[in-house]
């Protein structure tokens, strides 16, 4: 046996060795990637609101008779109700809750980001600055956190039922019927909640329970930490 031989035997375990270090070193390290991604996914340590779909752009009419477009509340968490001005009791608008949530949004940490509530008619035609004036006072509306406004007739449709989703049709009576609906969207312009049914917890807890997950994605998910929140979403990690 040469030298060359005695060489390329050593050579060849040694090599061999290596690989399947790499292999193993390889293996556990995808090991533990899966068992992270399994407690992530089964344990949620973050939960998240869903990414439902983009809000519809807008430009309203409030009850002073000022314009208020979807851009002048970006960068706000804006909770949207819809009703009509002569939705007389029992009115199936959920403008109490809406209230509700109003007056205990200081519960919710939601850091610099400021929230907003908009209440829209789906009536422009007898709902003009001074009927929606009369109902933002009867609910508590200030007019500057909480507006009632509407849209123009030809847009509001488009507005409310295809943007929103918020069916609602006319009687023959000049009344309405239609879907009672509070809507959360995000300071991009994002719906992330739509609450449409009733629960056994009361709406302005769970509402108001959601504005506060949506309160801690908003503080944390930056830097690294954006990847966990990413992560969440990836797994619905919904409450």
């Amino acid at each position: 046996m040469t030298m060359l031989d005695v060489e390329a035997e050593v050579v060849e375990p040694t090599q061999s060795k290596r690989r399947r270090r790499w292999l193993i070193g390889l293996g556990a390290v995808a090991a533990v990637l899966i068992l992270g991604v399994m407690s992530f996914a089964i344990f949620e340590p973050i939960q998240v609101l869903p990414r439902i779909r983009l809000s519809p752009g807008f430009s309203l009419t409030d009850q002073v008779g000022a314009t208020v477009t979807s851009e002048d509340l970006r960068g706000s968490v804006v909770v949207y109700t819809f009703t009509y001005g002569n939705c007389e009791e029992p009115c199936a608008a959920p403008e109490a809750t809406m209230a509700a949530i109003a007056e205990r949004i200081d519960e919710v940490d939601l850091g610099d980001t400021e929230v907003r509530f908009v209440t829209m008619s789906f009536d422009p035609e007898r709902d003009d600055p001074m009927a929606l004036a009369a109902r933002a006072t009867r609910f508590g509306a200030d007019g500057e956190k909480w507006i009632y406004a509407t849209a123009a007739p030809d847009q509001v449709r488009n507005i409310v039922g295809s943007g929103f989703k918020t069916w609602y049709e006319e009687r023959d009576d000049g009344s309405f019927s239609f879907d009672p609906a509070l809507i959360l969207v995000d300071g991009w312009g994002i719906i992330r909640g739509e609450y449409r049914y009733q629960t056994l917890a009361a709406d302005s807890d769970r509402v108001l329970r959601h504005i506060g997950i949506l309160g801690e994605e908003l503080r944390n998910s930056h830097g690294a930490n954006s990847l966990a929140y990413e992560a969440a979403h990836f797994f619905l990690c919904y409450p």
